[in-house]
This record gives structure tokens, sequence and C-alpha cells, in this order.
């Protein structure tokens, strides 16, 4: 069965499924994303023993306390990989260095520094055309 556009000879262009847009942030670093991935998965499997936990002490079933202790000691392994995921991001950071912006004052003093740097070799320049031009280095001959 033909749609109504077929049927009357339109054609329709055809669209990509997704648009590649470029990312607005840096991806991950490989060691901080398996931190990040490892610490998701620990606290996605803590969040359904926790659950667990509940539904089987609302049940009163057997498993109830072996499953409230299991809870316990995931919270803590769960927390252990998320202060794992930071401080990889601290160390990757230290070691490759961030993108730093200076300071405004920094600029400043740079802009400053720059500004005498040119001032000297316009004197000096001055200073080698005057020399060239057969004086003594002084404006005025004796």
């Amino acid at each position: 069965m033909k749609g109504t556009a077929e049927r009357y000879g339109v054609r329709r262009e055809q669209r990509p499924l997704w648009v590649e847009e470029p990312a607005r942030r840096h991806p991950l670093p490989d060691p901080v994303r398996t931190a990040a991935v490892r610490a998701l998965i620990i606290i996605s499997v803590t969040l359904i023993e926790a659950m667990v936990a509940f539904l089987c002490t609302m049940a009163e079933s057997w498993p109830a306390f072996p499953m409230v202790i299991s809870s316990v000691v995931s919270t803590v392994v769960a927390t252990w990989a998320v202060v794992d995921v930071w401080v990889t991001r601290q160390v990757w950071n230290q070691r490759y260095g961030v993108v730093s912006e200076p300071s405004s004052t920094a600029r400043a003093l740079r802009r400053e520094r720059r500004a005498r740097r040119r001032e000297e070799r316009r004197a000096l320049r001055e200073q080698e055309r005057i020399r060239r031009r057969g004086g003594t280095g002084r404006l005025s001959h004796p």
C-alpha cells in the first residue's frame, strides 16, 4: 500500500536519524570515565539490593537480615567508588594539567611589560639610527 505522497508523485527527502553536534565540553579522560562507570554500576547494584532488602523486610522473609547487612556493606563500597571517581579526576588534572586562563591582572602586567620592551627597542633603534648618520650619539654636534 502506497502512502499519499507516493500516490501523487511527491518525493520526500531522506532525513538522517540524528545530527552530530559538537560537544560543548571535552569528554572525560579514560581513567576518570572508567571510574565513573564502575561507580555507577556499584551504585545501581546497591540501590537494587536496598530495595530487595526493604521488600524482604516488609514480607518478613528469611533473607531480610542478610540483605540488610549486604546493603550496608554495599553502601560503604558505593561511597568508596564515588570518592574514587573524585580522586581519579583530581589526580588526572594534577598530572596532565588543567587549562588555566591568566587572570586579568596577569594580562595587564604582561601588556605593560610588552609596552615597556617596545619602548626600549624603539629607543635603541633611534640611537642606532643617529650613530649610522655619523653623529657622536648626541642630538646636536659641538
